[in-house]
């Protein structure tokens, strides 16, 4: 049998971290390295048989490498705090382990909350590498979206996770404005300049995929304002790397003599 270390990151997480920590609960251990949280989140998270440790944010990635370090064992499983393992996913994790696992990593998809509801299970989901051989991975240092990568067989499990972290519009709207302006660095070390094209082309089509090739029409009007909102934030990362861009170079021609620069 093989053992499993779970690990999550936190920072105010009070409302979704028992859920999180409740659907891994049966894990040989659980690590939470924690941000110095203002919230319940320690409290809550000393009410599970876990390792409890705080170190100041180091950015997605170096956060995520730092709580796997801290994991004893060779199989890891890999959860936000707002996210949480299905019954059924725990049921599938548990039987693959009580054998040897036959790929260096898992993926699993994803069922999304989408606003007042959850993303209906014909929509397509995307799926995430979480159950891994640590010794055959690393933790991406991407600014937004860091993710782990293995070196090796990668196979997908059936069974969903679930995201509960985007429970309302303004939610939504304030997550995707941090997260474009985090990645601005990196859209322009990747290409270099922005064609503004991108900002007219671009958008529609993320649309035209999510709503229709997705199948985000299943989730009713919240999947349309889910669509439109994601058409949004692909415009917005564009918009921000070419704002950069021609901030940086311009001469303020364009300014009244006097102004502020």
């Amino acid at each position: 049998m093989t053992k499993l270390s779970a690990f999550v990151t936190t920072f105010n997480n009070d409302r979704t971290l028992a859920a999180c920590l409740r659907s891994v609960q049966w894990a040989d251990e659980i690590i939470v390295l924690d941000s110095f949280s203002t919230d319940d989140t320690q409290t809550i998270a000393r009410q599970f048989d876990c390792l409890f440790l705080q170190h100041k944010f180091l950015g997605y990635g170096p956060q995520k490498a730092l709580a796997m370090e801290h994991t004893r064992n060779r199989w890891v499983l890999l959860l936000d705090a707002d996210e949480m393992l299905s019954s059924d996913a725990q049921a599938e994790i548990q039987s693959l382990l009580n054998t040897t696992p036959l790929a260096d990593g898992y993926e699993l998809p994803r069922q999304e909350q989408v606003f007042w509801r959850m993303a209906n299970t014909c929509v397509r989901m995307n799926h995430y590498l979480r159950l891994f051989d640590k010794e055959k991975a690393t933790i991406s240092d991407m600014p937004i979206h860091a993710a782990p990568k293995v070196v090796g067989t990668v196979k997908r499990l059936r069974s969903p996770f679930y995201h509960f972290g985007e429970i309302n519009v303004h939610t939504k709207v304030e997550k995707i404005n941090g997260y474009s302006s985090g990645l601005v660095e990196e859209k322009l070390s990747r290409w270099g300049s922005v064609n503004p094209l991108i900002m007219v082309l671009y958008p529609p089509w993320f649309f035209v995929r999510s709503f229709f090739f997705k199948r985000g029409f299943l989730n009713g009007w919240a999947g349309f304002i889910a669509s439109t909102v994601g058409a949004f934030y692909v415009f917005l990362k564009y918009a921000k790397a070419y704002e950069h861009e021609r901030t940086k170079k311009t001469d303020h021609r364009d300014m009244p003599p006097g102004a502020p620069r």
